[in-house]
């Protein structure tokens, strides 16, 4: 089933989609890591933001 883009709210937000490639980009820009990096902790976290973001913040390069 296809993201409706009408439905955003808090709940969304917390969340990371693994089918939209552009929320990979935005999260990979966001925290400074690669694409392949945030596709990483995307399939280890799933969409979990708030482990996606901690798993990142220790990924970052320093």
């Amino acid at each position: 089933m296809a993201d409706d883009k009408s439905k955003r709210g808090a709940a969304d937000r917390g969340r990371v989609s693994a089918s939209e490639p552009y929320e990979f980009a935005h999260f990979a820009k966001k925290h400074g890591i690669s694409k392949e990096d945030a596709l990483e902790i995307s399939k280890k976290h799933g969409g979990n933001r708030k482990a996606a973001d901690a798993a990142a913040t220790e990924k970052k390069p320093r």
